[in-house]
């Protein structure tokens, strides 16, 4: 199924569950298969909704006008159009969280429950990634550490019991769409506005995430009015697929104490 943007950008999307409507937002880069592994937690609890951000998967991937997070949110809220939902919760994991703090400032009407995963307020207020994270983070595709990059994802026994996560996935996205998605992603701001989001709001980090260092969590905890902090210990930036009892217990947990 396909949402359509308010530019014109088809944006596919798929439902699954019943319940409340619960969307899960993917970061930088990634299409909606990001929550294959956690999208049956809340399956039995809610209807789920994931999508491609414009530039993955089968969504659009247009190279003009620049993307932004701001810009993604816009896009996220046509997903709730095009599916009926006038309001859903959201769970937002890396750029997802950036994406999730401006449907909470932007949108607020259409907001539940936000949960903010793995993420951070931007750059200039925020704590930045060590110079060896952005190394593996902005290589070219082809370049890729593949093993790097994952040991920024999840532990080393985690890799070694799940060793198809070394294997080179194929890549989808055109070179504009990735520059993009990066370029939107590090120009993130929120700072000033985050003190608007009313929604309650869950803040989950891993606490040894070095894409986005788990300070940001404490930033974006203070900021938000009445956030809560949920740190998951030896959690890495995949936190939410090493640790998916775990996290998606504590998540589903908040989202029932604040149903719509």
């Amino acid at each position: 199924m396909f949402a359509t943007a308010t530019d014109g950008t088809r944006l596919y999307y798929e439902e699954s569950g019943a319940g409340e409507p619960l969307l899960l937002v993917s970061g930088q880069c990634n299409d909606h298969h990001q929550w294959d592994g956690v999208r049956g937690t809340f399956a039995d609890s809610y209807r789920t909704i994931v999508y491609d951000h414009r530039g993955t998967g089968r969504s659009d991937k247009p190279d003009a006008p620049p993307y932004s997070t701001r810009g993604f949110a816009a896009d996220a809220v046509a997903v709730l159009d095009a599916v009926g939902a006038g309001r859903a919760h959201v769970y937002g994991i890396s750029m997802g969280g950036r994406i999730a703090q401006w449907i909470g400032i932007d949108h607020p009407e259409r907001l539940g429950a936000l949960v903010l995963g793995a993420t951070t307020p931007g750059d200039r207020h925020g704590v930045a990634r060590p110079a060896h994270a952005t190394k593996v983070l902005t290589a070219l595709p082809s370049r890729v550490d593949r093993q790097a990059l994952m040991e920024l994802m999840y532990t080393p026994a985690w890799i070694e019991a799940h060793p198809e996560v070394l294997v080179p996935q194929p890549d989808s996205m055109p070179g504009h769409a990735r520059r993009m998605h990066y370029a939107a992603s590090q120009g993130h701001d929120t700072w000033e506005l985050l003190p608007r989001i009313a929604a309650p709001t869950l803040v989950v980090h891993g606490a040894d995430d070095e894409l986005n260092p788990v300070a940001n969590a404490d930033l974006l905890a203070d900021r938000i009015p009445g956030a809560q902090r949920y740190l998951v210990d030896r959690g890495r930036h995949g936190y939410q697929d090493e640790f998916v009892q775990e996290a998606g217990a504590v998540v589903r947990e908040f989202l029932g104490r604040h149903p719509l």
